[in-house]
């Protein structure tokens, strides 16, 4: 099973933001959700930093700050193939 990861933290619209669209675009796959707040883990606060939210696919960095749905949509098929 593939595992989509959003890296983000509480408070952050940009990361509420690609979570409903991530949400959204996995209705229906078979495809893990996995969020992570990276205010509890200061390596991953050190990587990530202000560039939150990434979005990840199988640890390949998909987006950052912004979620575009249709490129998701398309490697998410392609995984369903």
């Amino acid at each position: 099973m593939a595992v989509l990861t959003v890296y983000g933290k509480p408070g952050c619209h940009l990361c509420d933001d690609a979570r409903a669209a991530v949400r959204d675009v996995l209705a229906g796959r078979d495809v893990r959700l996995r969020e992570v707040d990276v205010t509890l883990d200061p390596v991953l606060e050190r990587r990530y930093g202000e560039r939150i939210p990434v979005v990840a696919l199988d640890g390949e960095e998909l987006f950052d700050y912004v979620v575009d749905v249709d490129v998701l949509m398309e490697r998410l098929d392609k995984v369903d193939a």
